[in-house]
């Protein structure tokens, strides 16, 4: 486990945790996870954002339950594990920066105070201070895997809530993808293969240019082998649950890695 340190900014100090988290840096597997609302910390500056404790504890601050399945994922494959600590409501990592959910005014039907009136320069103070340091770590590890003749395989984990603005949302797992199918496509039949699972294709979301950032710029601008996995949070809200899942997705990912290399596509 590393972390990323930076010097104090008009947004972090001393006193706040920087940004970037990894876990097992030095591992050996061509797949390189990242988690992009892995956490839901807010710099001190910003106190609460004017939002009562429990909406800082809901989905609409972080993804519930994946970065107990994002760390023991990467332990159990010997993957590479970059993520984000701070709450999507300050800076959502997963957004271009310039459309109008980065820094969320209304979050599903919640408020957020503390983002209604930001100006320009504030808006770039968090970008300088939270997106802009986890997504130059993620271009640089790329860059020395390139460097070292390392296979990438970038896989974006996340989670996504049970019920959304009222509907239910039935699937299990979804895997999400823009213009590369080569792994969402062997993911969905594997996963479909397990007997027990309604698997989302493009489901809930589906990835795009406005309403992703990860996936475009980092896998598919680079060329890289790609998908984003999203989990039903009510499937990991504990540690049994997280637990059972990072077992799961450990032997089907192996399997596909193992395919992958028969192909010869890594």
């Amino acid at each position: 486990m590393s972390e990323t340190s930076l010097p104090p900014s008009p947004l972090l100090s001393a006193d706040d945790v920087p940004p970037v988290h990894e876990v097992n840096a030095a591992g050996r597997s061509p797949f390189l996870f990242t988690c992009d609302h892995y956490g839901r910390l807010i710099p001190k500056v910003l106190g609460d954002l004017g939002l009562p404790a429990e909406e800082l504890t809901r989905h609409i601050a972080w993804d519930i339950g994946i970065a107990g399945v994002a760390e023991q994922l990467a332990r159990a494959l010997d993957v590479h594990l970059v993520a984000q600590r701070y709450s999507r409501l300050v800076i959502d990592c997963n957004r271009p920066p310039d459309v109008a959910s980065s820094i969320p005014r209304l979050s599903e039907a919640t408020t957020i105070p503390g983002n209604e009136a930001i100006s320009r320069e504030e808006a770039e103070t968090r970008r300088r201070a939270i997106f802009d340091p986890y997504h130059r770590r993620v271009s640089e590890i790329i860059d020395a895997r390139q460097r070292d003749g390392r296979p990438t395989i970038l896989i974006s984990l996340h989670s996504f809530t049970a019920i959304y603005a009222g509907v239910a949302r039935p699937w299990h797992i979804g895997t999400l993808y823009y213009r590369d199918t080569t792994l969402p496509a062997l993911l969905l039949k594997t996963l479909r293969a397990e007997g027990d699972l309604v698997v989302g294709d493009n489901e809930p979301y589906a990835v795009s240019d406005v309403t992703d950032y990860t996936i475009p710029v980092h896998g598919e601008a680079r060329g890289l082998i790609n998908t984003g996995i999203e989990i039903r949070q009510d499937l990991i809200g504990d540690g049994s649950g997280q637990q059972q899942w990072a077992e799961r997705l450990a032997r089907i990912l192996g399997e596909i890695e193992t395919g992958l290399q028969a192909q010869r596509l890594i």
